[in-house]
């Protein structure tokens, strides 16, 4: 072999190439978890909706990250010849397809909450405005060091924002994007009847817990491909997703006494809230950390639909927006050597990255879907609203009627 340097480099980059392209599919495919667990929430009348909101939300972001986010947040272009991206992006190509996906479910997030009364073209306009300029600006605060934040977090607390694979930078920020969305369109006509909550039951909970079965699989890819390189996989991250799994099941069955709804929503939020530390805590602090969040969204769940009369369809707020806040000050508390995690983060630095992940995200949800509401409108018709998003929007419904 002339160049044994050259060839074991080629092996490397091919490797970890692979390596991060198998986690892209792996995080692409929880988007068919998205669309199967808002199937299975929605009433029979909205799937058909469901189902193609998440499919048309994930090609629309597609097109906004390639040629606009993706600048935003890393500033790379892949507007150059093929033959100079085939030669020199083989990985960082791979590395915008996995972000990519990363970008794609904030979309995916945001329409769980505003199932069943928003119209199909508004929401894709919002998601070419989120995915394009709100996401990535503060994706590449966190990732790419942009605009110094990370720079004086590091400097002045001693450490930088740590979010490994997105608790805030992803959950937190679609969860209080939906917020916004979720207020401005207000509630499903006959949600509430003086003043009392009446119960939409889900459609279908066998398509509800298969939907959560495809995104407890795919957070794999999630958490353990984030770390971007066969050199940093980490059978530490996969533990811990494990077990925060495992813990916020756990907490969701017992406060959420046997609903099968919350049931298969509380593993959900425990690997919201492990996203950020599951590279640095210890397996019982991560178990700790998904059982506060399996608690916490049903509690969080319950008081928004029955106490403040928030109709947040799939409970969207409280599983990404708080477990995710959640997970970025978790990832303070049970990173720290003291707690049993790693080390080499600030508590500090954690709660301010996160109350701005926060901002940004409320901030931007009331501005884009502010604006929409007043150009073009974003609420179905009250006839429509009645007759189901399937036969007002896509003219045929999940079931036929023969």
């Amino acid at each position: 072999m002339d160049n044994p340097d050259s060839a074991v480099a080629t092996l490397v980059h091919g490797s970890n190439t692979l390596f991060l392209l198998m986690g892209a599919v792996m995080v692409l495919a929880m988007h068919a978890g998205f669309a199967f667990l808002e199937v299975g929430t929605v009433r029979q009348k909205n799937q058909v909706n469901a189902l193609s909101k998440i499919l048309s939300d994930f090609a629309v972001s597609t097109l906004a990250y390639f040629f606009v986010g993706y600048w935003v947040a890393y500033g790379v272009t892949f507007l150059q010849p093929a033959a100079q991206l085939a030669r020199e992006q083989g990985y960082g190509l791979v590395k915008f397809f996995f972000l990519l996906t990363f970008a794609g479910a904030i979309p995916a997030i945001i329409s769980g909450g505003i199932a069943e009364r928003a119209r199909f073209v508004p929401q894709l306009f919002a998601t070419v405005l989120i995915v394009a300029f709100v996401y990535p600006f503060f994706e590449g605060m966190v990732w790419n060091g942009n605009l110094g934040l990370q720079a004086w977090l590091a400097a002045r607390f001693g450490s930088s924002f740590h979010d490994f694979a997105g608790s805030v930078v992803v959950h937190a920020m679609g969860g209080w994007l939906a917020f916004g969305a979720v207020l401005l369109l207000g509630r499903r006509d006959g949600r509430y009847r003086e003043g009392r909550l009446v119960a939409f039951a889900p459609s279908n909970i066998p398509f509800l817990a298969l939907g959560s079965w495809i995104l407890i699989v795919g957070w794999f890819g999630f958490n353990v491909m984030s770390a971007q390189t066969l050199q940093g996989l980490s059978g530490l991250v996969a533990v811990n997703s494990l077990m925060a799994m495992v813990g916020g099941t756990v907490a969701a069955l017992l406060v959420g006494r046997n609903d099968p709804g919350f049931l298969h929503n509380g593993p959900l939020a425990g690997l919201v809230a492990v996203c950020a530390g599951s590279d640095l805590m210890h397996p019982v602090g991560a178990l700790a950390t998904g059982a506060v969040a399996g608690a916490l969204f049903v509690w969080a769940f319950t008081a928004t639909q029955v106490k403040w009369k928030i109709d947040d369809v799939l409970g969207v707020w409280p599983l990404h927006g708080l477990c995710g806040a959640w997970g970025g000050i978790a990832c303070g508390l049970f990173g720290q050597a003291a707690l049993g995690g790693l080390g080499g983060v600030s508590l500090a630095s954690q709660l301010i990255g996160t109350l701005l992940g926060v901002l940004v995200a409320l901030v931007g949800g009331f501005v884009v879907y502010g604006a929409l509401k007043k150009l073009i409108g974003l609420r179905l018709t009250q006839e429509q609203e009645y007759y189901g998003a399937d036969l007002s929007i896509h003219r045929i419904g999940a079931v036929s009627q023969d």
